[in-house]
């Protein structure tokens, strides 16, 4: 089985602040969804967890397992989509004709920022690559596996996994915490 959740909320979250790559912890309601998730999904078999290494993700990851001894791995290609110089933006949605919306209103649209931004394109790529080097083949041995991502790394999984385009790339809705079943 393949299991996806985003991890808990942070400050920038809740003050709706664009985080990509700005490695942003955890808030304190964050760690209580966590912990939460570790509950609710106790019953769930994991044997292997891949997660990001931005520390938001790792700690969620170490959280909801904290009881468990599930190996956690952190892979580079699990870092959230580099949304270069408008990553600490906040509410975005009120500034009138912010070329950042077009990635959440009209993906196919979505021209990347020209300083350090990724294109579906990149992160596509290197998804595309975590799944068919990492995942697959240990879902062929019959492993249980989480990855505990962000928001547009972990819409990309699921795209590509459930074949949907990117005109819906965020149609998957990852909430925080939540355990997605994709496999």
């Amino acid at each position: 089985m393949l299991y996806i959740m985003r991890h808990g909320k942070t400050e920038w979250n809740e003050r709706h602040k664009l985080q990509g790559r700005t490695d942003i912890p955890l808030n304190e309601d964050g760690r209580i969804m966590a912990k939460n998730a570790g509950k609710e999904y106790s019953d769930v078999h994991f044997d292997v967890c891949y997660c990001s290494p931005l520390i938001r993700a790792k700690e969620t990851a170490e959280i909801v397992l904290e009881s468990r001894n599930v190996p956690i791995v952190t892979d580079e290609r699990l870092l959230e989509m580099s949304f270069g110089i408008y990553e600490g933006i906040e509410n975005s949605f009120q500034l009138p004709n912010c070329p950042i919306n077009v990635l959440f209103m009209q993906p196919e649209k979505y021209i990347t920022p020209v300083k350090d931004g990724e294109s579906f394109e990149a992160l596509y790529k290197r998804t595309e690559e975590f799944i068919e080097n990492v995942i697959k083949p240990q879902l062929e041995q019959g492993k249980d596996i989480l990855i505990v991502g962000h928001a547009a790394v972990n819409s990309s999984i699921v795209c590509q996994i459930r074949n949907i385009p990117i005109e819906k790339f965020w149609s998957a809705g990852m909430d925080n915490c939540k355990l997605m079943r994709l496999l």
